[in-house]
């Protein structure tokens, strides 16, 4: 206990040098903690976007490509799949449910995804938990849209507004479909995933506003204006039932479809038949098997952020190291005083040994607090930016011996100069000459 005392006074007394050489662990501490919780954390958000889905089909691609196509709006599909190939496939026996996704739309920026009713229903995310909304409903109508969480906090949107769609994806718009608006009915709560910056339209909208039934539509409101009160009445309520059939309107093509089974079995057996399927160049894919195949093919990259950090907390270390080498000269006189007041050689060994204990504990625990500011800081911001959804919790077991492992290092590292001061004051006994 006196030599802790003695060890915390000494370094009191070099608050200067000391407090750098801490501030320096603190920074390696927290950016190892950061990489590795973020690197969980990421693995964790991407594995929580789909849940519940047995098989992606979309066209002849590569696996993952199709998945982060489909899944994560991430790059674009080359081709899409006919209608009849999808009305064929999801009316396959085991087929439990059918999602038909159409994508190539967006709304500054943000991606649009043309589906139907099932979508609502049967999409599943995290630990097969079901969309709901925070305000509205699904759409009705033809030209209605559900907004992500993310999308209508970021732009302000609420029910009722009117968004108009633009041909072409991310910030490469082509042309904006002003005269067809979407009225927005309804906003799903925040699910950390893609689905937070979509915007839902029915799949029969994608059609409408491509030329498909938007002609249709137009007239349909123009013969409206010629006809009186009452006929305006009761068109209005045709008009509305016309709507509601566009809802399961016959596409040309879409971009992908995500499938649900009955059984496992039903599931390898369709896969199969769809990787072989003869009338369209089609591919199958199963969202968990390919998410591995996705992490293996960046373990890379997370094993040279793991060597980065650990190279950063050993530079620190070796500068605590060069600091307490330092000043063992400029403290020979001090360490002969101590050997004068009855101070062993292990006494000296000890004393320089629990200064550096000291400052690696205190980095470490300056570094965790440091590491959970800037955790509630980039919280937002890799949600709305990157989709990754930080878990702000407890430091994990991993996380703990990753510590445990910095405190060992600072320890060895301590013993040089320990060692150094033990023969220092072998040699210099009781006095020292200057």
């Amino acid at each position: 206990m006196l030599l802790i005392k003695l060890a915390t006074k000494s370094l009191l007394n070099r608050k200067a040098s000391a407090l750098l050489t801490l501030f320096t662990i603190a920074i390696s501490v927290m950016l190892l903690m950061s990489i590795e919780r973020v690197r969980v954390d990421a693995k964790s958000s991407f594995s929580n976007t789909i849940s519940g889905t047995d098989l992606i089909v979309g066209a002849r691609t590569g696996d993952i490509q199709l998945l982060l196509s489909s899944v994560f709006r991430i790059g674009h599909a080359n081709n899409g799949v006919s209608w009849k190939s999808y009305q064929y496939i999801s009316g396959q026996r085991g087929v439990k449910w059918a999602i038909p996704m159409s994508l190539g739309d967006s709304h500054k920026g943000l991606a649009v995804l043309g589906t139907n009713k099932d979508y609502f229903e049967h999409y599943r995310f995290a630990k097969k938990q079901s969309l709901s909304f925070s305000q509205g409903h699904e759409f009705n109508h033809l030209f209605e849209v559900v907004l992500g969480a993310e999308v209508a906090n970021t732009l302000g949107y609420q029910l009722g507004d009117e968004v108009v769609i633009a041909h072409g994806m991310g910030n490469t718009s082509f042309h904006n479909h002003d005269d067809n608006p979407f009225k927005v009915v309804g906003i799903l709560n925040p699910t950390g995933t893609p689905v937070d910056k979509t915007l839902h339209i029915p799949l029969a909208a994608i059609e409408a506003i491509h030329g498909g039934h938007a002609h249709q539509h137009e007239a349909a409101q123009a013969d409206a204006n010629d006809h009186d009160h009452d006929h305006d009445h009761d068109h209005d309520h045709d008009h509305d039932q016309h709507d509601d059939v566009d809802l399961v309107g016959t596409p040309k093509q879409i971009t992908a479809f995500l499938l649900g089974f009955d059984s496992p079995l039903y599931t390898l057996q369709v896969r199969r038949n769809i990787n072989q399927y003869k009338d369209e160049a089609l591919l199958a894919i199963m969202p968990g098997v390919t998410l591995r195949e996705l992490w293996e093919m960046l373990s890379i990259v997370e094993k040279i952020l793991l060597l980065f950090s650990i190279v950063v907390v050993l530079i620190s270390l070796l500068g605590m190291l060069t600091s307490l080498l330092s000043s063992l000269n400029q403290r020979r006189r001090e360490l002969a005083i101590l050997r004068s007041v009855g101070a062993r050689p292990w006494h000296i060994f000890t004393l320089i040994s629990v200064e550096s204990l000291l400052i690696t504990g205190l980095g470490c625990i300056v570094g965790i607090a440091l590491f959970y500011a800037l955790m509630l800081l980039g919280a937002d911001y890799l949600q709305s930016h990157a989709g990754i959804s930080l878990n702000i919790a407890l430091l994990s077991s991993y996380e703990l011996m990753l510590l445990a492992a910095i405190m060992v290092a600072g320890f060895i590292v301590g013993l040089i100069p320990a060692t150094r001061a033990y023969f220092y004051s072998l040699a210099d006994g009781m006095s020292i000459k200057i």
